[in-house]
């Protein structure tokens, strides 16, 4: 039986890659005065690097090393990712943040049809703010289980972050199923025993979704209908808890 469903939150919740976190990373590099400038060709590529601290430390090793500040290395992605996090949060705060086609609908039914929701998310605790926000004051409180930030050691593509919420939500693999929009995070969760929807961004569309239960390229919307690109066939509007729960007994079967 379907209990919980559990959201990465970038790209997945909101399309917040390309003009929220990348915009805030080049505004972090010019506050702190260094010559640098990720472009929406460079962030994509960066996106295979899960986790902000950890994409900053591949920056400056593999890909520029010749912009590499002199001194210690950890030391500046530490500070700079923190600046980056304030700067992110102030964007987001001001200028909104657009929530994927399909997601509020979703998740207040699923709320309604008594399901658990859950996070589980490399993104940092304090920019999760805005989502609540764009979602509504008592939305946080919709959660039962927020994986989020530096929790577990290992980042996506290792399970711990799904194996984390799933430890909370007290329910296995097979009582949820997971929403994500990357190959790295399909194949976390994948690990962790969960079956997956994906919903595809202008990053992600090209990567191996395979494995995955469904690909889409949104949730869906009355008058604004998905579009399924692979996985099991479905041939309605929208994802619903209906849709949502034969998709798992389709998975159990197999």
């Amino acid at each position: 039986m379907l209990k919980a469903l559990i959201f990465d939150v970038d790209g997945t919740l909101a399309d917040t890659e390309r003009d929220g976190h990348r915009v805030a990373f080049n505004r972090a590099f010019a506050a702190e005065g260094l010559p640098i400038v990720w472009d929406e060709a460079l962030y994509g590529r960066l996106l295979a690097i899960t986790g902000g601290k950890e994409r900053l430390l591949h920056f400056f090793t593999h890909v520029r090393p010749d912009l590499r500040p002199p001194g210690d290395l950890a030391a500046l992605v530490r500070h700079l990712h923190a600046r980056k996090t304030d700067i992110y949060s102030d964007l987001l705060n001001t200028e909104g943040v657009p929530l994927r086609p399909g997601v509020r609908r979703l998740l207040a039914e699923a709320r309604d049809r008594g399901l658990r929701l859950a996070v589980a998310t490399t993104t940092t605790e304090k920019n999760l703010a805005p989502i609540w926000a764009a979602l509504g004051p008592a939305a946080r409180g919709w959660f039962h289980t927020v994986g989020a930030g530096d929790c577990v050691a290992a980042k996506k593509p290792a399970p711990d972050i799904y194996e984390y919420v799933l430890a909370g939500l007290g329910l296995p693999a097979s009582d949820c199923l997971a929403f994500e929009d990357s190959e790295n995070g399909l194949r976390a969760a994948s690990a962790a025993g969960l079956g997956t929807i994906v919903t595809v961004t202008d990053y992600t569309r090209d990567q191996d979704f395979s494995a995955a239960l469904l690909v889409v390229d949104h949730l869906g919307e009355p008058g604004r209908p998905l579009t399924r690109l692979s996985g099991v066939a479905f041939a309605g509007d929208l994802l619903d808890v209906d849709a949502l729960t034969a998709l798992g007994r389709l998975r159990a079967l197999h």
